[in-house]
Parts: structure tokens; sequence; C-alpha cells
């Protein structure tokens, strides 16, 4: 058709995709502003992993927003239990959105429809830090390994994308407690999603997957989306990234320390 862009005839989202967008696209629209960028790194076909950073629990709505606009759908990651429910099961594959089958002996089982939703043509986002930052400032923590894992299996591209602004919407724990926790929908908050170029992975292609050579890939994924979160701030990341296995190691040491009684003299 004449005057139909590329990204416009790539869009192939279903019903059940587009019913989700039509819930949910009217409360966004309320809610933010958005200054977004990146989408020319997006490839034109082909799958690929968007691998982004979360610090709100409105992250998805936003970044599925951000990618329903581009042609480029996300096909979310899904603890594969929540299939366990008719009704959420039928949206869910509706939409197709992608279990994973944690508590697999196998780790590249429990990604198995990760894979193949990448093998099949797919923009897989997968939250890389695998929940919530417990950064003080929100910056980046140290990630899981899952989305090094599929970019290596498959050879497909990772997208690094930055999110920045809905935790002012729906605040996270990192800045404080539970008490930080209020919906503060008003004044109308900015939302900024910047996609950067592919990581870089050339390194590790070929190599077995160890646990350090996951490990290094991840750690490369996470720099190229602090670097983008950096842009959208204005501001450096802290120097060393926070680890919140570490963190809650140090905090137990702590805890233990002063509980125990004194040595005697």
């Amino acid at each position: 058709m004449p005057g139909t862009s590329t990204r416009a005839a790539r869009r192939n989202y279903g019903f059940w995709y587009r019913l989700a967008a039509v819930i949910a696209k009217p409360p966004l629209f309320a809610l933010t502003k958005r200054d977004w960028g990146g989408w020319e790194h997006f490839p034109e076909t082909g799958g690929f992993i968007s691998a982004v950073n979360h610090n709100s629990y409105l992250d998805p709505l936003v970044y599925g927003h951000y990618a329903y606009d581009s042609g480029r759908p996300a096909r979310f990651l899904a603890k594969a239990g929540i299939y366990n429910t008719p009704v959420v099961k039928t949206i869910l594959k509706g939409a197709k959105q992608i279990p994973v089958y944690r508590g697999s002996a196998d780790a590249a089982q429990a990604f198995r429809a990760a894979i193949d939703a990448v093998n099949s043509g797919e923009n897989v986002a997968i939250y890389i830090e695998g929940t919530l930052t417990r950064d003080p400032g929100l910056w980046p923590m140290s990630g899981k390994t899952g989305a090094a894992r599929i970019a290596l299996m498959t050879g497909c591209p990772v997208i690094p994308v930055a999110q920045w602004g809905a935790h002012e919407i729906m605040p996270t724990y990192a800045k404080g407690g539970k008490g930080h926790r209020r919906f503060r929908p008003f004044p109308r908050k900015t939302v900024k999603v910047l996609a950067g170029p592919p990581v870089d992975l050339s390194r590790w292609e070929g190599k077995e997957l160890t646990a350090t050579v996951l490990r290094e890939a991840t750690d490369a994924i996470l720099d190229d989306i602090t670097k983008l979160l950096e842009q959208l701030r204005g501001e450096p990341a802290p120097a060393e990234r926070y680890d919140m296995a570490r963190a809650r190691a140090a905090k137990a040491a702590a805890a233990k320390a002063e509980t125990e009684p004194e040595a005697a003299e």
C-alpha cells in the first residue's frame, strides 16, 4: 500500500496482543508523556533479545507500549506456573508471551520457549536483573545470565534498552521501604525509553557456556544498558554495580555480629 512504512508493515500482533493494547494504551496516554528513541536499532526482521533495566512495576507496560509502536512487539518471559490458570493461559498464549521453566535441571531447557521464540523471529524482552533493582539510586544491578545464554545459543542480537521515569509514578522499594510505593499518577510524568546498538558479544561466540563466560557476557549487556541510562538521566552511574547477593551476605554478617555476645576479655 502506498505510504505504508516498513515498520508498520512488519506488525503482526494477533488478537490478544491488540486487545491488551486497546486496554492499556488509554491509561498510559493519560499518565505519561513519552520521550522515546532508538527504534532504528531494532532489526527489521529476525528474532532478537531486548535486554531492559527494571526499576518500576510499570516498566512492562511502558516498554510494551514502546515496542508495540515500534512495530516489533515485545514477547515477555513469564514463569511457567502462571500458565496453569485457564483464562490467564489463554491470554498469555494468545499474546505469544513466553513461559520460563525455572527449576529445570537443564538450564538451556528452562529457556526452550524463549529460544524457540527468537528462532521464529520474535522480539524477546528480558529484564536482565531478574527483578526490580535494589540499587539505592535505581541503577542496574547485577543480572541473571538467561539473556546471554539465549543469545550465545542462537546467535541472535541483543539490543540494550534503558527505561527511566516510570518509578516516579509507581516507586520501587529501592528508595526506602514500602512507604515509598505510593501510586503517584499526577502530574503526568515523562517516561523515557532508549534502545542502543547490538551488544558486541563476539568475544564469547563459539565458547563453552561456562559460568565465567555467561557472567562476562551478562556484564557486557549490563554495561551497555547502563551507558544508555546515563544518557537518559544525564549523570554517571556508580563505579561499582550493586550486587544483591553480596549486599544480603554483608547484611546477614552484620546482623550476626550484633547478636553474638562479645568475647570475654
